[in-house]
């Protein structure tokens, strides 16, 4: 970052202004070129206002819409007693000084409205996004444990997601949660934080012990080494086809009155309890065959993930809380009286520990069932507590559907009813709603292989269309897989997480609209500008962009300037969709901006300095389709 600050007061000082800048806290402008501009107007504003600088700093906002200013200052929150809005505003107008970098403010109701001064924006933004390239937008500043000595570390967050179980379908629950806890932990990255992405598996279980048999019974050596997701998805339903049967012949014989107990004592469920029984107590042999089930399933989830760019540092699972700690926290939780024995079994009550409203809506959880099988919460809060010994985590995220918020709000209570609050603080419920209707063409969809495939077939069907374009695609059919992908993730994105959403294939892989395939054409479109106008980096970086003077220029630079913001504004709301909207809002202002700002047949001067506008828009382009997760296509 060294070098991103000489150059930065290389260029201030081509502008006239005195370096180093003030500094003020969460202000670096080595990495977002609109805090040079905060720090400016603060230093103006403290003398104009006689307000302290720790609160206009903070004050000035940025904006959604051009219309409005580059930046904005709300006049009531620098909290000046004794003077109306109105009358400050035209004071503080009539007293702002002539600045090298904004024009004199304007008053839009309670709001001071400052415009950048663009074509020296333009010297200092277009610059430093060709230089940082994938790092602009990126601030490694905000995850170091102090923000003044690097020396002392990053922050560190757990974000555990998408979390499928073996042997049954990956469906959109899953998805969303994979989409949504790889996009957190891109965000987290970027803004410096040490980030662990956990995987917690569904891989322990009477159910093991049921597959297990089910395999002896129904398994093929080279189908599962071929296919084993769905292999062992295949044998669970037939093996729990049995098991159903078996039941329903109990309740037939029960009822006309004859003997059971030999299915009883023989059958499938019986079996299935023992051989759980036996890799509970470490059985060779069934320990060996769940590890290989688990293996190979989890080879295969890697390479899925992978086309989503996604991967996992710890598939961890059910099976990896140890029985010892699930001891020690029942036992902490009877000796705290946090969890008490009702009718048999082990619940927490939390009428008893909150007042009112809070504890009922918290419910009577069973923590242990009457024949001593400990439940989810249990597993759970013994999980957390190995992931706190093992990472020492400043921050946990769990990416669940909605549906779970109970689980979780009880999960937190107990882990602060235990006596550890500042763990229960340090965690987070990132929740989001339902996909619905998620079939594709050949029916309901099991896995997210098929989702993957229907989409990439879809959009190759599309790609064909435009056959001149389609031949000078290298490899269509990766490409149009890659297109499938960004569809699907772009939908998902596309509302905030909480919304339930129709998966719709028709809307989400047209090239209308704010679909993923229309980024991914915005972004070849670029690319061919790059390809076609056949210039250097280096010639580039002697673009005199004082010639980018239209109005769909100056448009585009200040759009483009926002970037950083919107990635500091996402650290807030945690929304997929902020970065995508800015995405939309981006190329849309591009595209009207093609017909205006022409390269080819431009003088070279021009097409220097428009060349280099565009190329900074293909770097902020490229880092937010990344930063959601997706991979720019060059060619479509």
């Amino acid at each position: 970052m060294a070098a991103a600050e000489s150059t930065l007061a290389e260029t201030l000082r081509g502008l006239s202004l005195t370096t180093p800048l003030p500094k003020y806290p969460n202000c670096y402008p080595e990495v977002n070129p609109v805090d040079v501009y905060r720090s400016h107007l603060t230093s103006i504003l403290t003398e104009v206002t006689g307000v302290d600088a720790a609160i206009i700093y903070p004050a000035l906002q940025w904006t959604q819409t051009l219309e409005k200013g580059d930046l904005v200052l709300p006049i009531p929150a620098l909290r000046v007693k004794g003077k109306k809005p109105a009358e400050l505003a035209a004071e503080w107008v009539a007293k702002f000084p002539e600045s090298p970098l904004v024009h004199k403010p304007t008053v839009a109701a309670t709001f001071l409205q400052f415009f950048f001064k663009v074509d020296k924006l333009s010297e200092i933004l277009i610059p430093s996004i060709l230089k940082q390239q994938t790092f602009f937008g990126q601030n490694p500043y905000l995850g170091l444990k102090d923000p003044g000595d690097s020396s002392k570390g990053k922050k560190r967050i757990i974000i555990e997601f998408s979390s499928p179980n073996i042997a049954k379908p990956f469906h959109a629950g899953h998805l969303r949660s994979t989409i949504i806890g790889g996009f957190l932990s891109n965000l987290y990255e970027g803004a410096g934080w040490d980030v662990i992405r956990v995987n917690y598996l569904g891989d322990w279980g009477k159910q093991y012990g049921l597959l297990a048999l089910g395999f002896e019974k129904y398994g093929n050596e080279e189908a599962l080494q071929v296919d084993p997701i769905n292999h062992l998805y295949e044998i669970y339903v037939k093996i729990n086809k049995d098991l159903t049967a078996e039941k329903e012949e109990i309740g037939k014989l029960e009822a006309e009155g004859k003997d059971a107990s030999h299915i009883k004592n023989e059958g499938l469920d019986e079996q299935a309890r023992r051989y759980f029984k036996a890799m509970t107590d470490n059985d060779e042999k069934a320990i060996a065959q769940w590890a290989r089930f688990r293996d190979l399933s989890i080879k295969r989830y890697k390479e899925t993930y992978a086309r989503l760019n996604i991967h996992f540092d710890d598939y961890s699972g059910e099976s990896q809380v140890k029985q010892e700690r699930m001891d020690f926290a029942a036992d902490k939780m009877a000796k705290m009286s946090v969890s008490e024995v009702s009718e048999g079994a082990v619940i927490v009550d939390f009428s008893k520990h909150f007042p009112g409203k809070a504890g009922k809506s918290l419910e009577r959880p069973i923590i242990k069932k009457k024949d001593g099988t400990a439940l989810y919460l249990t597993r759970d809060i013994s999980e957390m507590m190995q992931r706190d010994d093992k990472y020492h985590f400043d921050k946990m995220m769990y990416v669940v559907a909605s549906a779970q918020d109970l689980h979780l709000k009880q999960l937190f209570a107990i882990i602060g009813l235990m006596g550890y609050p500042e763990l229960a603080a340090k965690c987070q419920h990132i929740n989001f709603g339902l996909v619905l209707g998620m079939s594709t063409r050949k029916g309901t969809v099991k896995f997210l292989d098929d989702i993957l495939r229907d989409v990439g077939e879809k959009m190759h069907e599309v790609m064909q269309k435009n056959q001149a374009k389609y031949e000078q695609v290298e490899n269509p059919l990766a490409t149009a897989d890659i297109l499938g992908i960004s569809s699907v993730m772009v939908q998902d994105m596309s509302g905030k997480r909480i919304n339930n959403y129709e998966f719709n294939m028709e809307a989400m892989t047209s090239f209308e609209g704010d679909t993923g395939p229309y980024l991914q054409y915005a972004h070849a479109r670029l690319c061919s500008i790059t390809r076609r106008a056949g210039l250097t980096p280096a010639e580039i970086a002697t673009a005199n962009l004082s010639l980018l003077t239209e109005s769909h220029a100056q448009n585009l630079i200040r759009v483009i300037s926002q970037y950083p913001d919107v990635v500091q504004n996402t650290l807030k709301t945690l929304e997929p969709t902020t970065i995508l909207t800015y995405l939309f809002k981006m190329t849309h202002t591009l595209s009207s901006s093609y017909d205006h700002l022409r390269i080819v047949g431009s003088e070279r001067e021009l097409m220097l300095a428009r060349m280099a506008l565009y190329d900074a828009a293909r770097v902020v382009l490229n880092n937010g389709m990344r930063l959601l997760g997706l991979t720019p296509v060059d060619r479509m």
